[in-house]
């Protein structure tokens, strides 16, 4: 694990709650996504693990992957919390909509994936062109 800027700054009192930097440990649970552009895929992981899986959803919507998350207010140790997200990413090009999957393993991650076309290499349009020789005219012909 490496560390961020932010991990070599002392955390931050503010009225009275003790701000912490971000570490690589919360980010990775606190919902940021990992993309990956492959050259025969597009991938989406997220960690969505706050939420089951009747509160997520994953659409297509024109040219984007769109995940919401939701529930209901809940109590936990500190009280009372909602959660809601959605998150859009657009898929490039030549990714397939239609064939968009998605899964999510027990511990809470959402990987979302969407194949490419195969790029087939330009068909060869390539055609021989003849050469003609023009000769010179020769005085006293055409008369």
């Amino acid at each position: 694990m490496s560390l961020l800027d932010n991990d070599l700054l002392p955390a931050i009192l503010h009225r009275g709650f003790q701000l912490r930097p971000r570490t690589r440990a919360n980010i990775d649970s606190s919902g940021v996504s990992e993309v990956k552009n492959e050259a025969d895929k597009f991938k989406v992981m997220l960690n969505v693990s706050h939420f089951k899986p009747d509160e997520i959803s994953v659409k297509t919507v024109d040219n984007y992957i769109v995940i919401h998350g939701k529930h209901e207010e809940k109590t936990d140790e500190h009280g009372f919390i909602a959660r809601e997200f959605t998150r859009r990413y657009m898929l490039p090009e030549g990714a397939e909509p239609e064939k968009v999957v998605s899964k999510l393993t027990p511990d809470g991650v959402l990987t979302i994936e969407a194949p490419k076309k195969a790029i087939e290499p330009p068909k060869s349009n390539e055609r021989v062109v003849p050469i003609t020789v023009d000769m010179p005219a020769v005085e006293g012909e055409g008369k």
